[in-house]
């Protein structure tokens, strides 16, 4: 049968083994000093592992191969321990494959094991899956709708609504509040690593949703700092990772934050990020900040 699985560059792949923690089925082993898929049978094609590879080595692709058996991949998941069963799961039920998730969840209880606490609702009605709203902020605050909405592949591109209350949001509204950019380009395919700019600069790189969701993106998190933009899902990973190196070895840059999304293949940054001031030889201070759909820094 013809089917999705990841595909992975050998010549840029470094055996670094981040991808295999992020692969919970087991589809993945370092092999020889590379990241191998050790069997298509284990392999779900969600991609999951894709946005934790520095180098960009791995993709996906359509093609011919042994179809996916949910009940082998928890014979071998259960062995690996509670927390790799709650990695397993997670990860079906953030991708939005119900059918999938049912499928593992049977497996457990066939091997009387307890459901875990977090996942007893969603075995009821896990075709209808729907977030608390979190506490706290505005009354109105944003509520999230993944009911019919919610489609499968990668949460970082699955649908969904945001509603907010309208009175909140007049409320809420700025008057002319100023931009706090400090310098042209922002793209980190298009800035040239010997920019002025960036000597002595506080750096921000921050994946490119980020300003969308993130309301006080200007004031909290791009003031005083000098901006660069990128999607570590769909830009080139290797390009970024040799252009950010040069850019630290090039300069004396103070501190390095790096700003990202909750989704899974937007953690790929932060790794990207960490290897290429590696790469430069250099000790800069690093901080990650991590940021919701709904806009709240988490």
């Amino acid at each position: 049968m013809k089917r999705t699985l990841i595909s992975i560059d050998e010549d840029r792949c470094t055996g670094c083994g981040l991808c295999i923690p992020n692969c919970p089925e087991g589809a993945l082993q370092i092999i020889d000093g590379k990241a191998r898929l050790v069997s298509d049978l284990f392999c779900d094609g969600l991609g999951a592992c894709i946005g934790h590879c520095p180098e960009g080595a791995i993709a996906t692709e359509e093609r011919e191969a042994e179809a996916y058996d949910e009940t082998k991949v928890m014979e071998n998941i259960v062995r690996q321990g509670e927390n790799v069963v709650l990695a397993h799961l997670r990860h079906l039920r953030d991708h939005g494959e119900n059918e999938l998730f049912r499928e593992a969840l049977a497996a457990l209880v066939e091997r009387d094991i307890e459901i875990p606490g977090e996942f007893l609702e969603d075995s009821c009605r896990c075709g209808e899956l729907e977030p608390a709203p979190r506490p706290g902020g505005c009354p109105g605050a944003a509520v999230m709708s993944l009911g019919p909405e919610r489609t499968g592949g990668c949460p970082g591109s699955r649908t969904m609504s945001i509603e907010t209350d309208s009175a909140c949001g007049e409320k809420a509204l700025p008057q002319s509040r100023p931009s706090r950019l400090r310098q042209w380009p922002v793209q980190i395919m298009l800035v040239p690593p010997h920019a002025p700019f960036f000597d002595g600069a506080d750096l921000l790189i921050a994946a490119d949703c980020v300003p969308f969701t993130f309301a006080d993106f200007h004031d909290r998190l791009l003031a005083g700092r000098v901006l660069l933009v990128g999607c570590p899902k769909l830009d080139d990973a290797a390009h970024y990772l040799e252009k950010l190196a040069e850019i630290f070895k090039r300069n004396d840059i103070r501190s390095v934050t790096v700003a990202h999304m909750e989704v899974p293949c937007c953690f790929g940054m932060v790794k990207l990020v960490q290897s290429a001031v590696e790469r430069s030889g250099k000790k800069i201070p690093f901080a990650a900040r991590m940021f919701s759909v709904k806009g709240e820094e988490l």
